[in-house]
């Protein structure tokens, strides 16, 4: 591995992963070792229109004595190439390749023995797929979802009259570009140039997130259609969410402490179809990204995931 653009002790290692219509393909592993590991590991798997730049979020984990590890999926942030659509893809599968190349890394190369994988947003909906489809092999032993994108915060009468279109043209035109696109409202309430307390690559995380494709949003759609009909992934799981949903289009002080990307509701009604063990909290004036939220909530998020990673991991 070599030093990460995050400075020691960040390190990264760049994973092979062949080519695709677009040329080469790569994804990467960062890694930051606890100074006093005790043979857990934590994988973090970011959202759609982003990609791993919270130390913090590490801080949490090697304080416990975990080795912390993240993976900027092909074609977001640090694997992001020059000839690749950003973000794109066609099947959630595809991203199975990096996961299980991860997992190896994490424990056959560095020699851990347990792995919790904590996602966001998107990262949740992958994630969970990957880990249903892997049950067989003991991939994981514990899931931290972090508002999982596990439904469209769209009516149901728009779902209902877009998804046929959507699909179809998904299949035979998947970069066409949807008319609609994100709002910067999400990232207003994160960036410090806006009203927010955090810095990142604006090239990385667009304020209004990167244009939505048909072929990656029909990939989302059957990846959900997937988790709707119901999973069993083994390992416990626990599922965070904002007490409230933020779905005004422009900004208001309220962006503040709500969820201005997806219905929270939606991740509580679609928590129990995962597995057996399934654990939901809701996090008062939690962001989408509840690890980004600011204070008090973002103590609160690390301290129910402390209590649980107690009880489960």
């Amino acid at each position: 591995m070599e030093t990460d653009l995050l400075g020691a002790p960040y390190e990264r290692h760049t994973i092979d992963l062949g080519t695709d219509d677009e040329g080469p393909v790569t994804a990467t592993l960062v890694r930051r070792r606890a100074s006093e590991s005790d043979g857990r590991a934590v994988l973090y798997v970011h959202g759609f229109s982003d990609y791993f730049f919270q130390p913090h979020l590490a801080d949490f984990y090697v304080a416990r004595g975990i080795d912390f590890y993240a993976l900027d999926l092909r074609k977001y942030g640090r694997s992001l190439l020059s000839h690749q659509t950003p973000n794109f893809c066609r099947d959630l599968g595809e991203y199975y390749q990096e996961l299980d190349e991860a997992a190896r890394i994490i424990r056959e190369v560095d020699g851990h023995d347990r792995l919790l994988v904590n996602g966001h947003s998107t990262g949740c909906l992958v994630t969970a797929l990957w880990a249903h489809d892997r049950r067989d092999t003991d991939a994981v032993d514990a899931m931290f979802f972090n508002s999982p994108f596990f439904d469209m915060n769209v009516p149901w009468l728009t779902k209902a009259i877009s998804k046929p279109i959507t699909m179809r043209r998904g299949r035979t035109r998947p970069y066409s570009l949807l008319g609609v696109g994100l709002n910067d409202v999400y990232g207003s309430s994160l960036h410090r140039d806006r009203y927010g307390e955090w810095e990142y690559d604006l090239e990385w995380k667009p304020l209004p997130g990167f244009p939505v494709r048909t072929g990656w949003l029909r990939a989302i759609l059957l990846g959900q259609k997937r988790l709707h009909d119901g999973l069993d992934i083994p390992a416990p799981i626990i599922v965070a969410s904002s007490t409230a949903s933020y779905k005004r289009a422009r900004w208001s002080e309220e962006a503040r402490a709500a969820d201005s990307v997806l219905d929270v509701d939606h991740m509580a009604k679609w928590t129990p179809g995962l597995g057996r063990r399934t654990t939901l909290v809701r996090i008062e004036g939690g962001l989408h990204d509840l690890a980004l939220s600011p204070e008090p909530a973002r103590k609160q998020l690390f301290d129910e995931l402390g209590r649980w990673m107690d009880a489960y991991f």
